[in-house]
């Protein structure tokens, strides 16, 4: 099968979104099947990205087609992209588009339906209620103008769980929706760095139990709840520090702020974004892995800290019940995240809610199971459009 994904660009400092298409693509790939990914090309992304896709099993059987980068009015628009992508969508079966707002994204779809071409969109979160309240009225103009076609017209909506499902049948799409979640490749990470790589490298951390928090340090994130948590926990556990790592995404000065009044900079590390082996070495030496984020589609962080072995505290709202298996679910306020974080923590037998994590993830979360996945829908949406 002839595939092309579409996303406006390629930087891992953005989250999720490029690490999914790359990891998706390249298992799809891996499974022999004829894959392209297009996107703009950033002179600083590109070279950061790059450095990282090295080592990233199998990308080195996906096509990339690199657009000219894309000024201000492209990005909303898309009309550059417009031939090269005519004459992508013109070379394959089935097309996989990644996010809702970018204007490449609306040609694509525009050029998929000029040729009758099935394609589907993944939304990634960005059209629960909570992401739509934010910049409520830009979005609601863009649905209004060209996105709900978009949608409408897409063979499905790829949506990451059951509870975004639901969310978004007020929007009345009419296309169906086919959940599908996230996942990890083993054979990135395998085999793991050993226990104590990342202390080693971290003299500050000597002797010292520690949570950690892998996200972009976004108010979406939580970052606030696991400050104020930390802050409710650190006078119980005096041996355990919190790990802050990810790119800055307008919360670090606040977050700052907050472990300053509680007099806690001492014992709460900001490492900035990490990657590769240097984020899984956290991952293996951490105690516990914590995300109270506010809403999510679907973790890879979570995820990647579970094949990892590390236990988990989430929060509801990232909507994975099933990975109370290898730690807690719990409601969004700092009281119950520090709560959860102290019966994790003082567990004698957490090394096994690591291992339940681990098992749940080669059962059911690997990005190989998760491509077999989306081959199916495809099949199913190329039948569907003949």
């Amino acid at each position: 099968m002839r595939i092309l994904h579409v996303i406006g660009w390629l930087d891992f400092a953005d989250g999720g979104p490029p690490i999914v298409t790359t990891h998706l693509a390249a298992a799809q790939a891996d499974l022999g099947h004829d894959v392209t990914v297009a996107y703009y090309s950033s002179p600083v992304a590109d070279q950061r990205t790059d450095a990282q896709l090295k080592s990233l099993p199998h990308w080195e059987k996906v096509k990339v087609h690199r657009l000219p980068p894309c000024s201000r009015l492209e990005r909303l628009t898309g009309r550059s992209a417009g031939r090269a992508l005519a004459q992508l969508v013109a070379s394959v079966d089935v097309v996989h588009l990644h996010n809702v707002w970018e204007g490449i994204l609306i040609r694509a779809a525009a050029e998929a339906r000029r040729m009758h071409k099935p394609y589907l969109v993944i939304i990634n979160g960005m059209l629960h209620p909570w992401s739509l309240a934010q910049s409520r009225w830009k979005k609601r103009i863009a649905l209004l103008l060209s996105h709900h076609r978009m949608l409408d017209h897409a063979a499905m909506i790829h949506v990451l769980n059951e509870d975004e499902k639901q969310a978004i049948l007020p929007l009345g799409i009419r296309a169906p929706s086919i959940v599908i979640p996230n996942g990890v490749m083993l054979e990135e990470i395998e085999p793991l760095p050993p226990r104590g790589e990342f202390l080693g490298r971290r003299p500050e951390l000597n002797g010292r139990r520690f949570v950690l928090f892998l996200a972009r340090l976004h108010y979406k994130k939580g970052l606030d709840y696991s400050a104020d948590a930390f802050a409710i926990l650190a006078p119980r556990l005096a041996d355990v520090d919190l790990v802050v790592a990810g790119p800055d995404g307008g919360e670090r000065e606040n977050f700052q702020r907050r472990i300053a009044a509680a007099g806690l900079s001492g014992r709460v590390h900001l490492v900035g974004p990490i990657y590769g082996r240097e984020k899984f070495s956290a991952l293996v030496d951490a105690d516990c892995f914590v995300l109270p984020s506010r809403q999510e589609g679907f973790s890879v962080a979570a995820l990647e800290a579970m094949a990892a072995s590390t236990p988990v505290i989430l929060s509801q709202e990232c909507n994975f019940p099933e990975a109370a298996v290898a730690g807690e679910i719990v409601p969004l306020n700092a009281p119950a995240v520090a709560a959860a974080l102290e019966r994790v923590l003082t567990n004698p037998n957490r090394r096994a809610l690591g291992q339940g994590g681990r098992a749940l993830v080669e059962a059911r979360y690997t990005w190989k199971h998760i491509a077999g996945l989306t081959i199916s829908a495809y099949e199913q949406a190329i039948k569907s459009a003949r």
